[in-house]
């Protein structure tokens, strides 16, 4: 067999992968950096330090086992794109063949099947085993069905693998305890938290911070933070520490909300699982053991459960089963530009300038805080799809566009009409006053939706029902909603959409 050349994206840096263990002597893991993956979208610098130094780091395993490695660090080589360097990667090696686990971006897929017909070499794409399921598994399961909710599929996930099953039944006789996980903290606060475990910069990372710092001084965030498992052996560090600190209370305050607070009972291991350091197989047995040995209640270990086997699995299928219905979907018509200050910070509504703050800080925040918080406002101000999924892709860690894309534009958007998400995930200000304290801080009242010091959530809130009421008016989930509409006078209508205007020209101006 002829020499292959093993492309290692930044998003597979999986030591068990098919992409490495099929290595033959011969063959050539190939990996570069490219300016392209920072500046597509702006990326965060904390972003483009986490892709760059688990790379490194990645590679310097695969060297430490005597195989062959063609490394292209960002400072070694004039490339700005991908495509070009593996242009040059063929030449340089002559390979019978390329191949690549599959890629998470659309767009990096499509450039590797052009660049391989230009240049008339076979592309073998391996599936990607580091999911529970494949995407033909989804598209099967999705085929012929009216409804894709993620319930039924995250079902038949747990019964095929056997997870948090007694016999043929789900533990405890309920398949989903969300109802038990949407307790706020109280007035008390969380209290003394445990700090996630926290890791040494090594060289590699400081070289890596140097340089991002250097060729991206323009890309938003900070890098002064950096405190992320690059390995796969931190990544299990970080798993243990989640388990043995923080699981615990993952369930029940999963939702919950805190000035100050970044990371509360959640995980951080998203990020580790989507550059495919940490194992979801492994994550999703310790949660279960942590449940069957008495360490942590049920609907803890479900609720964590049901976003990695469940949520993960489901956004995956649909980004590649339905993706130009993401990618061009505007089923709410929203036209508006994305307010500047999603990039700064500089608001003095308190619940977002806290949540884009900290994003801007660690390249992080919870998914109440992105559905909730940032993803809500974006949904009731009516903010262009398209720039929306480029925020969400650019400024978190742990974003890669197959699960950023669906949970954006499906979940939080809604611009999907409904595919993903049953309903538009509309609240005013009272929910986020009920999920934390950031109202505490803030000088507008959720209680107000027009007039002096009134919340915008809450303005635009009415703003979106009245301008949504004959769209929704039939909807089994939003009818209710939308009828309250009806309670409203005629001037209290037009003080909204007065409120509503001095909030726009706000913004905007």
């Amino acid at each position: 067999m002829g020499k292959t050349l093993r492309i290692v994206l930044g998003d597979q840096l999986d030591s068990q992968a098919p992409l490495v263990t099929d290595y033959q002597r011969g063959d050539v893991f190939w990996m570069a950096e490219v300016a392209e993956e920072s500046l597509h979208v702006p990326s965060h610098k904390a972003r483009s330090v986490y892709f760059l130094s688990a790379m490194r780091h990645f590679a310097r395993d695969l060297k430490s086992r005597k195989q062959a490695v063609d490394y292209h660090a960002l400072d070694t080589h004039s490339w700005s794109t991908l495509e070009e360097a593996l242009r040059a990667a063929i030449d340089k090696h002559s390979p019978e063949e390329i191949t690549v686990t599959e890629p998470g971006d659309r767009r990096v897929a499509e450039m590797l099947r052009g660049t391989a017909d230009s240049v008339g070499l076979p592309l073998h794409i391996y599936s990607d085993t580091h999911f529970f399921s494949t995407i033909d598994d989804f598209h099967s399961w999705a085929s012929g069905r009216k409804s894709l909710r993620m319930e039924y599929f995250y079902r038949e996930l747990r019964k095929r693998y056997g997870v948090l099953m007694d016999d043929d039944k789900p533990c405890g006789g309920k398949w989903n305890y969300d109802g038990d996980n949407r307790e706020s903290f109280g007035a008390q606060g969380p209290g003394l938290m445990s700090q996630p475990t926290t890791f040494k910069l090594d060289k590699i990372t400081r070289d890596v911070i140097a340089l991002v710092n250097e060729r991206f001084p323009d890309n938003p965030g900070s890098t002064e933070r950096f405190d992320w498992p690059v390995t796969a052996q931190q990544a299990q560090e970080a798993l243990q520490d989640f388990i043995d600190n923080r699981l615990v209370g993952f369930g029940q305050y999963q939702d919950a909300l805190w000035h100050g607070e970044p990371w509360l009972y959640h995980s951080r291991l998203s990020a580790a699982m989507n550059l495919k350091l940490l194992n979801p197989r492994d994550v999703v047995a310790a949660v279960e053991r942590a449940y069957r040995n008495g360490y942590v209640a049920l609907n803890a270990a479900e609720g964590f459960i049901r976003q990695v086997l469940g949520w993960r699995e489901y956004v995956r299928g649909l980004y590649f089963t339905h993706y130009d219905r993401f990618a061009e979907g505007n089923a709410l018509e929203a036209s508006a530009d994305l307010p500047g200050f999603y990039w700064t910070g500089d608001t003095d509504m308190a619940c977002l300038k806290d949540a884009i703050t900290q994003t801007l800080d660690y390249g992080y925040a919870h998914h109440i805080q992105r559905l909730m918080v940032t993803g809500l406002f974006s949904l009731l101000f009516g903010v262009k799809p398209e720039q929306i999924h480029s925020w969400y892709l650019a400024i978190y860690v742990d974003a890669i566009e197959w699960v950023e894309m669906p949970n954006t534009l499906g979940m939080s958007q809604y611009a999907d009409g409904g595919l993903m998400a049953s309903k538009p995930y509309v609240a005013s200000g009272k929910y986020i006053q009920r999920m934390g304290n950031y109202c505490d801080q803030c000088p507008y009242n959720p209680a107000k939706r027009s007039g002096e010091n009134a919340c915008p959530f809450t303005a635009l809130y009415w703003d979106f029902l009245i301008r949504h009421e004959q769209r929704f008016s039939d909807h089994p989930r939003m009818a209710l909603q939308v009828r309250n509409i009806k309670r409203l006078s005629h001037q209290e209508k037009s003080n909204i959409r007065d409120t509503v205007r001095q909030i726009r020209n706000r913004i905007t101006t």
